[in-house]
């Protein structure tokens, strides 16, 4: 009895450690991003639906009765350096220039993010923050493996998913241009 009682709890410790550990989101065909974004004060739902082709990302967003498509080439998935804020008003296929990426920065700017704790965008040095206490994004309960970083020329907060493959932007706060966002939800269709 005894034996079995120590076992259950050393299997709900195991368990709980388990489940406790940051997961990292990754994007697939027909990836459902959910998120919150903040736009000048005002607060609405969008979703980002991904199609991935031989030569680009594709996210199909809809909010608020905007429907359309965000082309991310993907010599900007490689080396881009650049965000769209685009809101897909104005237009139903929006091709970005091949410097630019949507809600998610460059494999290249990540791997200067892991190698030197830094990477540039939109002419903008993005630093790593070392403080652990601000690193924390949950997505339905779980913690994101995610790196946070700071702008040195504002407020500009990020973070961003450990996946070098698709290294998506979780959350972006204290945004100058009155554009932030948070993920709360990514589901497989």
């Amino acid at each position: 009895m005894m034996k079995n009682m120590i076992l259950t709890v050393l299997l709900c410790g195991i368990f709980q450690m388990v489940t406790a550990q940051d997961f990292a989101p990754t994007i697939k065909n027909n990836t459902v991003l959910h998120y919150i974004c903040k736009l000048h004060g005002q607060t609405r739902t969008l979703t980002l639906t991904s199609e991935i082709t031989t030569d680009a990302l594709v996210l199909k967003l809809d909010t608020r009765g905007v429907n359309s498509s965000i082309v991310t080439k993907s010599e900007a998935l490689k080396n881009g350096n650049a965000l769209s804020y685009n809101q897909g008003e104005f237009s139903p296929v929006l091709n970005l220039k091949p410097n630019e990426t949507f809600f998610m920065i460059s494999q290249a700017a990540y791997q200067d993010l892991v190698k030197n704790n830094k990477f540039s965008y939109n002419n903008t040095t993005y630093v790593l923050d070392q403080n652990s206490d601000k690193n924390n994004v949950v997505i339905e309960g779980k913690s994101v493996d995610a790196m946070h970083v700071i702008a040195q020329i504002d407020e500009t907060e990020m973070w961003i998913v450990k996946n070098p493959e698709f290294p998506l932007i979780c959350k972006i706060t204290k945004n100058p241009l009155g554009i932030n966002w948070t993920l709360v939800k990514i589901a497989d269709k």
